[in-house]
């Protein structure tokens, strides 16, 4: 069972199961027009808890972007909302089919941990204090709520490196040969391959992980890392810096705290536990995957 199948994440999983057989069912909020397809309305709490009886899994991935700017107080309320009410509509569902449930494996993400300087941060780490990360608090809390009677587990997600993720916005600054710093450009910037974030994902399901997971690259990366590995791999320029203040002038504070000049250097140690071995292991080896060469 999948929510969020339309999603970049979303739609690459269903690929990647359905090409191994693996049969999956889309929540959808509009009226099912095929047979793979059951209709909700997590704004109301609306889902008939018996369509999740006798899956695996229900893997829960939506969410307004965060990558749209600036983040409004309206805006902000967006992205709790859209947050919040499927996973506590989901968490419901599960709780009244009791027993038996299907394991819950829930989306949350890297921002958990906010900006940490110079730190490692692993699954055990606290949460941090910015907008994000209290978001992320409550998200991971709603699905618990499940925890009951089934199998939780939460999957803290850095920026996906591909051409419809992180890279999107940076690729066409990069063209116009407008790619550089940003701020200072030496924080760690976590990031994941999509291959990887699938993988990942599939791993938790498969390998019974439960509580927080860093689907994250194994290797430490910063924003120039990334910047120069694109700027490499376009044969473009890596010069003009965008300073700190005036993306908190133009995109808001939040924002720019929470995605741009945040650092945090975060560890998949879950993962790295359970054995689970990276297809890309550098963020060059990511972007060299999503990007082809000039």
């Amino acid at each position: 069972m999948l929510a969020g199948a339309s999603g970049l994440i979303g739609s690459a999983l269903a690929d990647a199961l359905r090409a191994d057989g693996v049969p999956v069912t889309r929540l959808v909020r509009r009226e099912a027009t095929a047979p793979d397809e059951v209709s909700w309305a997590p704004e109301t709490g609306g889902l008939d808890e018996s369509v999740l009886a006798g899956a695996r899994a229900v893997v829960s991935l939506g969410g307004a972007s965060v990558g749209r700017f600036p983040w409004s107080a309206s805006y902000k309320q967006q992205l709790r909302r859209s947050r919040l009410e499927p996973t506590e509509t989901l968490a419901a569902a599960l709780l009244r089919l009791g027993a038996g449930a299907p394991a819950f494996v829930s989306a949350s993400a890297v921002g958990y941990y906010g900006s940490e300087p110079g730190q490692v941060l692993t699954e055990s780490s606290a949460a941090g204090d910015t907008f994000l990360a209290r978001l992320c608090v409550d998200w991971e809390a709603a699905a618990e709520a499940a925890a009951s009677v089934t199998r939780v587990a939460l999957l803290r997600t850095a920026p996906v490196v591909h051409r419809d993720g992180v890279l999107k916005p940076l690729i066409l600054l990069t063209r116009f040969g407008l790619g550089g710093p940003i701020g200072r450009g030496t924080q760690s910037w976590p990031w994941i391959s999509l291959e990887d974030e699938v993988r990942a994902i599939r791993a938790v399901i498969d390998g019974e992980i439960s509580g927080p997971v860093n689907l994250t690259g194994p290797t430490r990366a910063t924003a120039n890392d990334l910047g120069f590995a694109l700027a490499r791999r376009m044969n473009r320029p890596f010069l003009l810096r965008a300073p700190a203040w005036a993306m908190r002038l133009v995109l808001g504070a939040d924002a720019t705290d929470a995605l741009l000049t945040s650092d945090a250097d975060v560890r998949p140690q879950t993962l790295l536990d359970a054995g689970f071995t990276f297809t890309h292991p550098t963020v060059d080896d990511a972007v060299a995957a999503a990007v082809p060469a000039a």
